[in-house]
Formats: structure tokens, sequence, C-alpha cells
């Protein structure tokens, strides 16, 4: 049998048109596997009055549709049981979740902004950082707190570091960035504190674009390493395509 996720900690309300089920306050990559799996087994009931469902980081978010004629009278109460039905049931498995990524990274050093300041704090060669930061494979954790934006999982302990003590007031857009055990890739110009250590020639987000995000929860990124030559023929291939 596939593993089941754990029993949530409670169902909370998101002001009148969404429920929350939480699972753990604190990020938990086990909890956070099972929350992307129970939310592509709500997703597959169809459920009409349930407009989208969100997972987060510890629980997951049910959207009602407050319009709709079959929205029962006690909805969280409702979405409650939903998610109890499907716990009930075999989840899907990890690998059955989301899709399978490759992005291409440069990590030219103007480029990644704090590629070198990061190598002299883990005590490894700047080609080394990128080289781990490579190797590893990726869980979109969450999508937030810019639309676009993924939080990642699955970062090699060995470089790891805080966050930058100053934030930039813009962190160029396709920016690759690490803090702590987990890591992001800027969709667009915003302010941000996370340490630069690549960018992607890609667009991440583009409103215009069916869907407009390159990344979904639960999806497995790699990064492939690519030379500053390459990373313009691809970002100009990008901007050249209808």
């Amino acid at each position: 049998m596939k593993d089941k996720a754990p029993k949530p900690l409670g169902v909370l309300p998101l002001g009148d048109a969404a429920a929350y089920v939480e699972y753990s306050e604190t990020l938990d990559l086990a909890v956070n596997d099972a929350v992307q799996r129970l939310a592509a087994a709500v997703r597959g009931r169809a459920v009409p009055w349930i407009r989208d469902v969100v997972p987060a980081l510890g629980g997951l978010a049910l959207h009602f549709e407050v319009d709709h004629a079959a929205l029962p009278d006690a909805p969280l109460q409702a979405a409650a049981e939903l998610v109890d039905e499907c716990l009930k049931q075999d989840l899907p498995a990890s690998d059955e979740v989301g899709r399978a990524i490759e992005v291409p990274v440069c990590y030219d050093p103007e480029l990644a902004l704090d590629l070198v300041e990061v190598a002299e704090r883990v005590k490894l060669a700047p080609e080394e950082v990128a080289r781990r930061h490579a190797a590893a494979e990726y869980r979109v954790l969450m999508m937030g707190f810019s639309p676009g934006l993924p939080y990642l999982g699955g970062l090699d302990p060995s470089i790891a570091v805080p966050r930058r003590a100053t934030p930039r007031a813009t962190v160029p857009a396709g920016s690759v960035a690490i803090a702590n055990l987990q890591g992001v890739v800027y969709p667009y110009a915003i302010p941000g504190g996370w340490n630069v250590i690549g960018r992607t020639p890609l667009t991440v987000f583009d409103a215009g674009r069916a869907p407009p995000s390159l990344f979904a929860p639960g999806d497995r990124v790699r990064f492939a390493p690519v030379t500053r030559a390459e990373f313009e023929r691809l970002r100009e291939a990008g901007r050249a395509a209808p």
C-alpha cells in the first residue's frame, strides 16, 4: 500500500471562502510530501464547490466557490470530511505528483551575486558550491510570497547559509538563491534577502502565459549548469519566442 498522510492538527477557517487543513507548524519535508499527495487526491475528486486546492509548507488550503449551488451549508465541516475521505484511501505516490523540470542556470559571478561570499562562508570553492547545488534534486514545497516564486526543498546542507543580513531592494528576475535549507527562483525583479548563487535565462512567470508560472507545488526540479554564452543565447531565444 502507498503511504498515507498523517492526521491533521486541525481544520481552520480562512475567512468565509476557504479552509486550511494544518499538519505541522514547522517545515517537515515528509509532512510536505504527504500534503502534496493529499492535494492531488483532493483535486482528483473534482468536487464542484472546491475552486482551488493550494498546498503550503505544512498544510493544505481548500478554496470554496461561494456562489456554487452545491456549496454545503457547513463548508468547513464538509472540507474536513472530504480530506478525511481522501486519507482513508491510498494517496498517490510521491513520483506521481508534480512534473520533472530541468532549469538551466548560469553560475557566472556577474550573475551569481553572492556565490563567492557563500563559498567563503562554507569554506568551499565557488565552483564546488555550484556543483553541489546543481547535483541535488529539489521539490517545490509551495508557491509564494509573490506569484510564481517557488520555495524549494532539498538543498545540500553543506552549502546552507542564513539569509543575507541586509536584503537587496531589487533582486534580478530569474535569480536562483538559497537560504538555510531551501532555495527560491525569483520570478521577476523584487526585493529579497536570499543569497543569489546563479540565474536562469527562463521566464519564470508570465501573466499572459498558460499556465503563467514555470513552477507548481510538487514539481521535482533539477538545475542544469550553462555557460554565460549559453545563458545569453537562451535568454535571447526566450525573448524572441511568441
